[in-house]
This record gives structure tokens, C-alpha cells and sequence, in this order.
């Protein structure tokens, strides 16, 4: 048998099953991102792509493959050769061949058989071939079995590199399959014989061996270890005969913790081990803080479970729900409890250099939850240079950032998105991040770009200030010069009130206002004194096509405006203090509209951030990039961003259908229409030519902002949904409870219903008294003659015939 994981990143490793291969192979994302992988070699053939940039979307785009591992499974579900199972099968490559079909076509069709060969295909890269094949002899290696095939195929350019049991191989969509024997694949008795023998010369040849090998067509490259991040691609696998236990596999580890040391903690923290009535609740919390540390793997997590007398039936069930909910981050009382089994076992912390090589091979799962996505090395020239000057640890945080301001530049331009609703370039971000974080690294660079709108803007400020004063000269009976023209005044102050602000932003004659506040409640100047939440509708209006807003006074010297909200803005804020501030709104809309970022921790002691130098070469390579955003205007269109968006929406939607989480889903579709804007405002600064690395930098911005979203607000969305789904069960629409009770009944029963209804027990009396007085129903009292207290009778009701 030989192993299936879910990417080449994913340390998990199931038992490859026919079901598992098939449903791998006829996946869409799998024929999309081949499709993409060959469309790119095209244009590399055409000449309109680099070389080196189709090797960069080869790399990604492979990354997000599937994969098998068809030189072993392995013991503990994780892809390590140390725990490496031999299957029975080699993996053989030919490389860099313009035509791997009509290889195939002259040396392998027709001799299958003889070759042992169960699997062949095209690889993802559509420029080699890839042969599974039984290994002829039980006494054969991996490099002898290949040396084998070379031999018979004639052929001395192979990939050498595949020779260890951990080697994974990428999967592709069913029309890249040359030829399948999948009764030998999955059932062959010669691949048990072998793999029996094969385990014997691992265990005496390879013991000692951690270290994985590079992963598939990367090997000559340069060996990465072929583990990492990421999560198991389904959620069947061998377990083995657990049935009845009550205290899981003592055998599995994380990290050299043994998970039933884990367990053990998590329920000492949380209040002890579940008593009679609270299993189900208890186990299902349990199994959903343990995936963060199983790489939500159901069967690894079901060999580690207690069972508390459940029966295997109940634990797969409960298991299951709890690994189809959403990721966020690792709950606070399963990192408590890995920290107090880690003291009690006396393990060292990961990277302490006192960790066992069997844990060498994967990386920290806290990284891979907790660490928002990396920003691309190759960036678009305009953002390349707004972060040049700016220390690594902040650049994500300032690309985001800068896209409010530059925004503020256009006038009267708009865009059409994918659902043919034209959007203006309304963007709007928050920037969250610990005291201390740096969260002052964004105000240079939109310094930088604000500068040429602030010496407009001070012109203009100084005729308002000359025209009040002259205003403010005369008598009250004096005439007075009217407000002067043409007052486009752009940014605005942090704390304006509401009359205020309608007034700049209907003299701004279709202008963007713009402001940069260094705390969100600098916010709540605009809520206003009648509206205690009137500064989030600005919020949602000011990123909806088309909104009108403002405001009716009686009062002469009163503004009274009707406008469209066009505002751009920068906050910045602490974790805490965001998350808090945005409580009370969370279904509301604001934090979907809203383009979020993040700084991460540093290090107790690390070395102080140094930032470059802005100046006067600064600002000239900018100039250009600033001009082209204030030439803009009308309807643009940018074809490349318009199918960048549909394409960004089907993954989103993919991983929304993968992770069957509603929370994500819904903040993707905004999600989208910010990233596809900012993809049309780099566009339009660029000169209106399209550049490969905008598509690249608008994947990332995109997933970095949804990771940011699900990391701070993730969980306390989907709390907010499910409280209101319970609410809304409480509260069904109102029935006839009397339809509801039997046409005899007694006090209890009419308790018993209302409760039902969400009501409470207090009303029953009156209830009950006023269904009499109308003569729905009548009152009997009858004494039972089992009862020796004949004083105490029963009363009981009883429906009449023209109640309903």
C-alpha cells in the first residue's frame, strides 16, 4: 500500500485508497491548476512569458497539488523515513522532453507487464513522464530497482534523486493518466511480498534515518525535506484494533509529548475528565482542540481520543463534526496544556537544538496557523518601491496599507467587477498590532503619497480660513460673502463631527476624502449624538457603489446635504482594542468591507527595525506612479484583473467548499472586490499596463487579508451566526400552543409546551385563566380513589368544542 497526503507542505499521510486516488484525480482545482501550470509553458513558447516567471507559477501552483507517496506508507501518519512502511513500488522519472506521449507511445505501450508498470502519466509540468512500477525483486533497493528500468527502457537521463521512501509524487487530472492497473496497484500480492521484505532491509539498512528527501521534480535542486504544513486529504486510514479503549495510542507523539500527557492536561485545565451526561459535549471540545495539533486528521485523532464508554461509532461521528468545522487559531487552553505536558515530561521546547531528529522533518504547527501568508518576492514596481525603505518585518503590513491613499488620487474612475457593478477604488484599512509592534512603520510612505493632495488642500484651507474671518468681522445685519467656490479640501480631520464631514464631502465635488487616524475610536467623532452607531453605516456606505447620505436642519446657517460617501482611510489600533471595537458590529458588515493587516510579534530582545531614507530620489521615482493616478478618470476597463478576479473567486470558493466554513465564505466575496481594486489601481498607476508580479501580489493581499480577518475575528463571527441561529430556533414563529397540547391536560403539560416555545413558566396560570374565561377550554377537577388524601384533587383541563 503506499500513502496519499493533501500537498506537498502536508506532513499527514493516509493509506491510498482506490476512492481516495479517484476523487484526487477528477478533482477541478487539480485539472485548474494543471491547466494553468501548461497554459504558462505556452506563453513561455510564445515568447510572451519569462522563463524564470513560469518556473515561479510551476513551483506555486504544484505546491497546491495532491500527492501520493508510492514508496511507503508510514506508522505514525506522518511522511518521515524513519517511520517510512515500503510498499512495494518505485517511482521512476524522465525528465525535460518536449513530447512525454510520444515517449510513452515508443518505449513503455505494450510492455506494461513485463515492465511491472501499474501507473503512468504526464507530469504537471507536461514536460516529463513518470512510471509507477512494481520493484522486480524482493531484494532490491529503490536505486537498484530504477537502475533496473533504466536499463530496459534504454534511458540514462532519469531522475536519480528518487530513491528514498518518502519521495512524494505529484497527481494530475485523469487526461495526464497514460495507463492504470489499479487491481495490481491497490491489491497486488507481489507488492505485499515485497514490501514485507523491503521493511526488513529498512529496519537494517536505513534505522536512524529521519531526514525526508526533496519532494518530487525539485529533487536536483537541492534536497528540501519533503515534509511541512498542511492538512490530510480525507479522513479514512488504517487504525488498527482500538475498539474499547479508554485511554488512546500512549505511543503518539507531538513534538516528542506523548498526546495522552496532552490529553491529560487539557482536561485538568478545562475541569476535569467528563462525568455521565457531558461526554458528547466534553469529547466533541476535546476532538476540536486536538486537530490543531493533528493536522485535522481524523483517524490519527480517533487513535488518540479517550473513549469514556462511547461506542467506535460515536467517537468517528463526533470526531467528524469537529474537524468540519473552520481553522482559526490554536485555542489558548490546548497551547496551556502542550506547555504543562512539555514540563511534565520534561520535553525541550522545538528549536531549543534538544529535539530528536524523528521530529526534524516538520515545522511548528503553530507557524502554519498563526503566521499570516508571506509576501511575494517578486512585487509590482510601485509597490516595490513604497517598501524599499521600509525593515522586512513591516513591508506586508505597509503594502496593504498604502492603497487608501493612493486610491484618494482618483477622480470619477470606476472599475467593473466580475458581477457587472461598476465600483469607484473605495478602500478602506486597519492595521492591527501589539503595543509596541511598530504600527508607525505606514505613516511615512503615506506621507509620500500624500503630499501632492496636501498642497492643493492647503490652498484651499487658506481661502476658507480668510473667508471666515471675514465672515466672522461683520455685524449680524451686514452682508455677508457667500462660502467661496470650489473648496475641495481632501483630507479631513480625524476627529470631524458629522455636519462637518457632509459639508467636505459635498464640496469635494467627487473627490475622495481621506484621513489617517492613529487610534479606530478617532472613529466615533462621526457617530454623531442621535445615532449611537451612525460611524459604521459610514463605513459600510462608503465602500457600496452609488450610496447617498446626509443630513436635514431647519437652521440657515445648518448644512443640510444629500451626498455619495466617497472616503478612504487608515487606522491603526491594538489587537485587544480591534477586536473590541468592532464587537458589536461583527455580522453587521464593517469587517468585511474593510481591508485588514497585521504586524507580527518580534522577539523578547531582537535588534531594532532600521528603516531607509525617504528623500527627494524617493519621491521623484514615485511622481510618475502619482501622476497616472490623478489623469485617470472615466470608465477603465483591465481585462487581466477582470479575469484575475474570477479566477480568485473560484479558489476562494474552493477552500470555502473544503473547509465547509460559512464564516469564511461570506468574507471572501468583499474580500475579492477590495483585491480585484487593488489590482486596478495598480493597473492604472502602472500606466495602464499589466504586469505578472500584480497578479501575484493580488493573490497574497487577498489571502493575507482573509487570514487576518479569520485570525481576529473568525471566531467571534461564527459565535455571533450560531447565537442568532439558536435565537431564531427559540423563537419560531408564534403557534397555537392549545393546537399543541392533547384535549385533556394538566398544568405540567402546559408548562412543559411553553417551554418549547422559548416561554417561560410564570405565565402558565394566567394563561391557562384566560384560555378559560374565553371558553376555550374548561376546567375539571377529579379526586383519584388510589389517593388517601381525598382533600388534595387533581386538576386537570379539557378542550372545548369551540376553541379553535
Amino acid at each position: 500500500m503506499f500513502g496519499i497526503g493533501n500537498n506537498v507542505r502536508s506532513r499527514v499521510v493516509q493509506e491510498c485508497t482506490p476512492e481516495l486516488f479517484h476523487k484526487a484525480i477528477d478533482s477541478p482545482q487539480v485539472a485548474r491548476l494543471c491547466a494553468e501550470i501548461e497554459d504558462a509553458l505556452e506563453a513561455v513558447r510564445r515568447g510572451e512569458m519569462k522563463k524564470e516567471d513560469f518556473d515561479t507559477l510551476k513551483a506555486d501552483r504544484k505546491k497546491r497539488l495532491p500527492i501520493i507517496t508510492p514508496h511507503a506508507t508510514f506508522k505514525n501518519g506522518r511522511r518521515l523515513n524513519a517511520d517510512a512502511v515500503p510498499s512495494g513500488l518505485s517511482m521512476y522519472d524522465v525528465d525535460h522532453i518536449n513530447d512525454p506521449r510520444g515517449y510513452y507511445q515508443e518505449h513503455v505501450a505494450g510492455h506494461e507487464k513485463e515492465l511491472g508498470v501499474v501507473l503512468a502519466h504526464v507530469t504537471p509540468s507536461t514536460e516529463g513522464l513518470r512510471l509507477l512500477f512494481v520493484i522486480p525483486r524482493a531484494d532490491m533497493g529503490l536505486d537498484a530497482a530504477q537502475r533496473w528500468m533504466s536499463e530496459r527502457l534504454g534511458n540514462t537521463g532519469y531522475d536519480e534523486a528518487v530513491k528514498d521512501l518518502a519521495r512524494c509524487s505529484f497527481l494530475v487530472p485523469r487526461d495526464y493518466i497514460l495507463f492504470l492497473d489499479e487491481e495490481t496497484l491497490f491489491v497486488s500480492e507481489k507488492l505485499k511480498v515485497n514490501s514485507e521484505k523491503l521493511i526488513i532491509n529498512n529496519e537494517e539498512g536505513a534505522s536512524g534515518n529521519g531526514a525526508s528527501s526533496a519532494n518530487a521534480d525539485s529533487g536536483k535542486k537541492g534536497n528540501e525535506a519533503a515534509t511541512g504544513n498542511g492538512e490530510d486529504t480525507g479522513n479514512e486510514a488504517a487504525t488498527g484494533n482500538i475498539e474499547g479503549s479508554d485511554s488512546g495510542d500512549s505511543s503518539l507523539t507531538f513534538k516528542g509529548i506523548p498526546y495522552t500527557e496532552i490529553i491529560r492536561q487539557w482536561f485538568l485545565i478545562t475541569g476535569g475528565e467528563p462525568q455521565k451526561g457531558e461526554r458528547n459535549t466534553r469529547l466533541h471540545r476535546l476532538a476540536s482542540h486536538l486537530r490543531y495539533i493533528a493536522d485535522n486528521n481524523e483517524a490519527l485523532i480517533l487513535r488518540i481520543m479517550p473513549r469514556y464508554g462511547l461506542t467506535e461509532e460515536e467517537m468517528r461521528g463526533l470526531i467528524h463534526s469537529a474537524c468540519s468545522a473552520r481553522f482559526c487559531s490554536t485555542p489558548k487552553e490546548m497551547k496551556q496544556a502542550i506547555e504543562n505536558a512539555r514540563l511534565v515530561t520534561g520535553q525541550s521546547k522545538v528549536g531549543s537544538g534538544t529535539i530528536s531528529a524523528g521530529t526534524d522533518g516538520y515545522s511548528d504547527i503553530e507557524e502554519e496557523q498563526n503566521n499570516p501568508p508571506a509576501l511575494p518576492k517578486r512585487l509590482p514596481p510601485l509597490i516595490r518601491l513604497l517598501v524599499s525603505r521600509t525593515p522586512d518585518i513591516y513591508k506586508p503590513a505597509v503594502a496593504h496599507a498604502v492603497f487608501p491613499s493612493l486610491a484618494a488620487h482618483l477622480h470619477r474612475t470606476r472599475f467593473r467587477y466580475i458581477d457587472n457593478v461598476w465600483h469607484e477604488a473605495t478602500l478602506m484599512n486597519v492595521l492591527m498590532a501589539g503595543t509596541g509592534a511598530g504600527k508607525d512603520c505606514i505613516s511615512e510612505p503615506i506621507n509620500r503619497i500624500m503630499a501632492d493632495i496636501r498642497r492643493r488642500d492647503e490652498e484651499n484651507l487658506r481661502r476658507e480660513r480668510e473667508w471666515k474671518n471675514e465672515v466672522s468681522s461683520k455685524g449680524a445685519n451686514k452682508d455677508k460673502r457667500a462660502r467661496p467656490e470650489g473648496l475641495v479640501i481632501q483630507e479631513i480631520d480625524a476627529d470631524m463631527t458629522n455636519p462637518a464631514f457632509v459639508m467636505r464631502t459635498a464640496e469635494a465635488d467627487g473627490h475622495f476624502l481621506y484621513t489617517k487616524m492613529n487610534e479606530i475610536d478617532q472613529f466615533d467623532a462621526l457617530k454623531g449624538s442621535g445615532r449611537s452607531q451612525q460611524q459604521f453605516q459610514i463605513m459600510c456606505l462608503a465602500f457600496d457603489p452609488g450610496n447617498r447620505y446626509g443630513q436635514t436642519r431647519v437652521g440657515a446657517q445648518s448644512v443640510t446635504e444629500k451626498v455619495t460617501i466617497r472616503f478612504n482611510w487608515n487606522a491603526s489600533t491594538t489587537i485587544l482594542k480591534g477586536k473590541r471595537y468592532f464587537s458589536r458590529v461583527l455580522t453587521d458588515g464593517p469587517v468585511s468591507r474593510i481591508n485588514f493587516c497585521t504586524i507580527p510579534e518580534r522577539e523578547i530582545g531582537a535588534d531594532m527595525p532600521v528603516y531607509g531614507t525617504y528623500d527627494a530620489g524617493f519621491d521623484e521615482e514615485l511622481r510618475p506612479y502619482i501622476e497616472n493616478l490623478t489623469r485617470a478618470t472615466g470608465e477603465v476597463d483591465c481585462p487581466e484583473a477582470f479575469r484575475l478576479a474570477k479566477k480568485l473567486k473560484e479558489e476562494c470558493a474552493d477552500f470555502a467548499r473544503l473547509s465547509q466554513s460559512r464564516v469564511y465564505e461570506n468574507l471572501s466575496f468583499r474580500a475579492n472586490v477590495i483585491a480585484y481594486l487593488k489590482a486596478c489601481v495598480l493597473y492604472v498607476a502602472n500606466g495602464y499596463k499589466w504586469d505578472k508580479t500584480i497578479e501575484d501580489f493580488v493573490r497574497w493581499s487577498l489571502q493575507y487579508d482573509l487570514w487576518c480577518k479569520m485570525e481576529f475575528f473568525g471566531a467571534d463571527i461564527e459565535e455571533a451566526m450560531n447565537n442568532m441561529i439558536r435565537e431564531s430556533k427559540k423563537r419560531p414563529g408564534r403557534m397555537n400552543l392549545l393546537e399543541l397540547l392533547p384535549d385533556e391536560f394538566t398544568l405540567e403539560d402546559a408548562i412543559r409546551v411553553r417551554r418549547s416555545q422559548g416561554m417561560d413558566a410564570e405565565g402558565t396560570q394566567n394563561m391557562l385563566w384566560q384560555w378559560t374565561y374565553r371558553h376555550y377550554i374548561t376546567k375539571l377537577t377529579i379526586n383519584e380513589n388510589t389517593s388517601e388524601d381525598i382533600s388534595a384533587p387533581m386538576v386537570t383541563y379539557k378542550k372545548t368544542k369551540t376553541w379553535k
